[in-house]
């Protein structure tokens, strides 16, 4: 177990002075070296630099394609695929706010336009004295304490006008950010329910003794008996997948535990790595002596940089006490480390083989499937993935038995599941249940009032309406990686939708055409209705914009990209009606709303200032 106050940003790397010299092999060479010197870890050779330097310079390019023998386009092409790499001076101090729906509910925009206002910085744009930058972020997984932000990649939550003043005093005055008050970063475990998992006290390497006295076969075989599937969403298999691994010819195994949680609305595996890293970890070194693995991945998602600090010690912790590393528990023939990957901003790499890509220092584009990651995979191995949540309840399987694990939950959803709750309620947080739990009693357990929707699996997942509150989570109804998000009767259910769409918009990788084109017509096409020139027409358009998304996309966010807003034109209609002003079509370009910047900018707002009204 780790206490909050052992993780804040006194962890982490102080960016150098933006004055220091230029860029050379005293700075590259030590980052290179902790990397092997292997193109493979591009990604975290690429963030290292830029934590030191603010950005990527130019000659840091040059020194990377003679040391790494790679071409310049590749290093420019993961720069502007990783939203938060780049090439350019972004400021000394990159301030990003949370731009998720719940954040936005809780005021997130005009706190923006306070720290802009403030530091005289427009939106999106570096300030003229080079000092700062501010803009959004799609999600920082703080939805619990929201509103957040990103300050060079570290959370500050809870923010307030008060809070957001703090900061803008800090950053006019360059304070370095070790130096900030350290109650600015503090990111709170909301545990709010307990079950099997949050409530269990595994000592570490229990769960590892049990495997050895019994055998990695047999402990495999508890591992079907339970049904355990996977946490992310998809609920495959994990004895399936494992076996599959186990079985499959290859040089090396690798086991990766995927903790790039970018859902919107979803923080379950933060408070997983934060408070219970020992049994996830335990986890991943079982499933390695299951199917023959020596070497291990945490994927860690950027927007958790300040837990990485934390996540070494506890790895260097279990080395010391031979739980990984060289003969594991006594063990000569029992050897597993593990590495941990920082990711740098890609929702995409939540999907098992773009993450892979991300490993192997390339772009997080998905790959073609078959073959799956489980016979190809990292590095063209045999690899298992699994989901942060899924690694920890196989501890508790090893510890405690299959047949125990089985008889809890339904007979299709074994055991329990970690949900994120945030939104419209009284007690935001982490709450475990058994599965089949319904939604009306996470509603009444979170203290959620006059509520006339929730958002299940966050975006790509399904809305529900008040006559659906009696579902239950479980696979075989409603299944989820684990968000839950609360509107009360006060939320512009279009609003919640067109978020989301802008957040599909945003994260599409761009390898297919479908996609790279098709969501952002969709997020046009809503802009259109919010702007007052929608009509009946938009709504057949977007069927057929969801018919070709979910046939031909290569990926998963294509294919769900309309969920939300399909969903919510079945349940909450008016919503859309009151912006349908037109019986028939009209095109989506508005001249005179184009000229409002001019308006703005010249003060002018008067008749002649607009063109309908001059005509």
């Amino acid at each position: 177990m780790v206490s909050d106050a052992d993780l804040h940003v006194n962890d982490a790397p102080s960016r150098s002075d933006p004055d220091a010299a230029i860029f050379g092999a005293a700075s590259l060479d030590p980052i290179l070296a902790r990397h092997n010197h292997d193109a493979n870890n591009l990604l975290q050779i690429l963030r290292e630099i830029q934590e030191q330097h603010g950005y990527i310079p130019p000659d840091a390019v040059d020194r990377l394609i003679t040391s790494l023998k790679i071409p310049r386009v590749k290093i420019e092409g993961m720069a502007a695929f990783y939203s938060f790499l780049h090439l350019q001076p972004h400021g000394e101090y990159r301030v990003l706010f949370s731009d998720n729906i719940t954040d936005r509910m809780l005021g997130s925009a005009a706190l923006m336009e306070q720290m802009c206002r403030e530091l005289w910085v427009e939106p999106g744009k570096v300030s003229e004295d080079g000092l700062v930058s501010v803009g959004t972020t799609s999600c920082t997984g703080m939805c619990d304490q929201g509103p957040a932000l990103l300050v060079n990649n570290i959370a500050v939550t809870n923010l307030t006008a008060q809070r957001v003043g703090t900061l803008c005093e800090l950053i006019r005055n360059r304070v370095p950010l070790s130096r900030w008050p350290a109650e600015l970063f503090t990111v709170t475990n909301h545990i709010r329910r307990k079950d099997i998992l949050l409530g269990s006290e595994l000592a570490p390497g229990s769960a590892l003794a049990a495997l050895l006295a019994r055998g990695a076969a047999q402990t495999l075989d508890e591992i079907k008996i339970s049904k355990l599937r996977g946490r992310g969403g998809a609920g495959f298999s994990t004895a399936t997948k494992w076996e599959t691994c186990r079985a499959a010819l290859g040089e090396q195994h690798y086991v990766v535990c995927n903790a790039d949680e970018g859902e919107p609305g979803t923080f379950k595996d933060r408070m997983l790595l934060a408070s219970c890293a020992d049994t996830v970890i335990e986890g991943m070194t079982l499933c390695a002596r299951i199917i023959g693995a020596q070497k291990g991945f945490i994927y860690l998602r950027g927007e958790y940089r300040y837990l990485l600090e934390h996540l070494q010690r506890v790895l260097q912790r279990r080395r010391e006490h031979k739980l990984l590393g060289r003969g594991i528990l006594g063990h000569p023939d029992f050897d597993f480390d593990i590495d941990i990957h920082v990711g740098a901003g890609a929702y995409i790499c939540g999907e098992e083989s773009a993450l892979i890509e991300s490993l192997e220092g390339k772009r997080g584009t998905p790959r073609n499937r078959p073959p799956f990651p489980v016979t190809h995979g990292y590095l063209n191995q045999p690899t298992v993935v699994n989901n942060v949540e899924t690694f920890a309840a196989a501890s508790l399987i090893a510890l405690h038995g299959g047949a125990w694990y089985a008889g809890i939950g339904t007979g299709t959803s074994s055991g329990t599941k970690l949900l994120s709750v945030s939104g419209d309620c009284a007690h935001p947080g982490i709450y475990e249940y058994p599965f089949g739990v319904t939604v009306a009693q996470v509603l009444a357990d979170c203290g959620a009032k006059n509520t006339q929707a929730v958002q299940v699996s966050g975006p790509s997942g399904v809305c529900l309406a008040e006559n659906e509150f009696g579902r239950r989570i479980a696979f075989e109804d409603i299944p989820t990686a684990g968000a839950f998000m609360v509107f009360d009767r006060s939320r512009d259910m279009f609003e919640v939708a067109r978020n989301f769409v802008h957040f599909f918009a945003h994260e599409s990788c761009g390898f297919c055409t479908p996609c790279r084109v098709g969501t952002p017509l969709l997020r046009n096409m809503m802009d259109k209705l919010a702007r007052g020139r929608g009509s009946p027409y938009d709504f057949a358009e977007i069927e057929k914009l969801n018919l070709l998304l979910q046939s031909m996309s290569h990926c998963g966010l294509g294919h769900s990209a309309c969920n939300p807003v399909l969903d919510t034109i079945a349940k909450f209609r008016p919503a859309y009606d009151q912006r349908l002003l037109h019986k028939d079509y009209v095109p989506a370009f508005d001249l005179d709303y184009a000229l409002s910047q001019a308006r703005r900018m010249t003060g002018r707002d008067d008749t002649g200032a607009h063109l309908g009204e001059a005509e």
